[in-house]
């Protein structure tokens, strides 16, 4: 079994919950207390804990040694390059220097009925990353400083958010996937390329790997759900979610939906320096919640993607159940599944680092 084959089958997370059994096993390579994994449910049933646990720990070890071992004779400077010949034409995407402040001016490009707001900077492989409800471009945190690093990361608004314009369609995840996929095929880039989706963007890229898997190297989804009755949803109060839903959430509720209380207390000074309530139309953002309350979900469906997939949670998401990430990596053979200790539905700006980490190895070895 070569090096992704085992990595595959190491990193994936497995919870105990109603008729769901299996074994849970800290990756020691990671921060301690932050980051678990877990094995595929139907192994898990036909071993036991013990026997399973101990199988993993072998393979853990081995993947890892292997892993620095190769990865110690690669000469970074070549394979940090930017591959030319995966992006085409638009030369805003072949910078040589590696941008580490994406304070940059937007750009916009015409798709379909819209124009498309969005920023690239970094140097590498390009990773189109997909944004959450009611969130912009700008919102992504530190984490893009890190990616940006190794990767040519892209990033936007999507329809009727930020610098986008709503156009003239009506809203729906289709015309949500149709716009993404019109914005690849806008920039010209080579296909495909690395897609991340965090909340609804996790949703919009499921279904833009189903729909489009010639456009999709690798799909991460983090903090998100494949909808429908399996689903479960934010575990807001009616009017909490009501407000966050139209746009009058204030901003502690928008923190709260976003990131466990005692982080937000340990965290104050940081947030109060930097976090700053969304700017989006009460019409648009309704028009989201109707989009999301027709569209019929792709649990039923995901199991056909054939591509590596990373699914990443954290333990204390209100917004998006952890159970909606093992939904996710169940389905999908061979996912990667990672839960992050104590994360919320921003677990992206709360642990950059480690997020940053578990990205690059994903990407690394699959």
């Amino acid at each position: 079994m070569n090096i992704p084959q085992i990595a595959t089958f190491v990193l994936i997370i497995s919870i105990f919950s109603s008729s769901i059994v299996s074994s849970l096993f800290f990756i020691s390579s990671l921060k301690p207390s932050v980051v678990y994994a877990t094995t595929s449910l139907d192994q898990s049933i036909r071993q036991s804990q013990e026997e399973l646990q101990s199988a993993i720990n072998r393979e853990v070890q081995q993947t890892f040694t292997e892993t620095i071992n190769n990865t110690s004779n690669i000469n970074l400077d070549v394979t940090n390059q930017t591959n030319v010949g995966q992006i085409q034409k638009n030369t805003s995407l072949h910078s040589g220097a590696i941008i580490t402040d994406n304070n940059l001016t937007s750009q916009k490009i015409k798709v379909g009925d819209i124009d498309i707001a969005y920023k690239v900077f970094g140097k590498g492989d390009p990773l189109l990353m997909i944004p959450g409800f009611s969130m912009t471009k700008e919102m992504w945190g530190p984490i893009l400083n890190e990616l940006s690093e190794n990767h040519t990361v892209i990033t936007l608004d999507n329809r009727g958010i930020g610098e986008t314009t709503a156009g003239n369609r009506a809203f729906s995840m289709d015309q949500f996937v149709n716009d993404t996929a019109g914005f690849i095929e806008a920039l010209e880039i080579e296909k495909p390329v690395d897609v991340l989706g965090l909340s609804l963007g996790g949703m919009i890229a499921q279904e833009l790997t189903l729909s489009h898997p010639e456009e999709v190297n690798h799909l991460i989804v983090i903090a998100s759900s494949c909808g429908g009755r399996e689903s479960l949803p934010p575990q807001l109060s009616p009017g909490d979610l009501q407000s966050m839903q139209t746009g009058t959430a204030n901003k502690s509720l928008f923190l709260h939906a976003l990131f466990p209380d005692k982080w937000i207390r340990e965290n104050s000074d940081e947030i109060n320096r930097t976090f700053i309530l969304p700017q989006v139309s009460q019409e648009n953002l309704l028009k989201y919640g109707e989009a999301l309350g027709k569209w019929k979900g792709s649990c039923n469906s995901i199991s056909t993607i054939d591509k590596p997939v990373l699914v990443m949670t954290g333990t204390e998401d209100i917004t998006s159940p952890p159970i909606n990430s093992l939904r996710i990596a169940e389905k999908v053979p061979g996912a990667w599944l990672i839960q992050i200790h104590d994360g919320g539905h921003g677990v992206m700006q709360q642990y950059p680092e480690t997020v940053n980490e578990i990205i690059e190895f994903f990407l690394s070895v699959t």
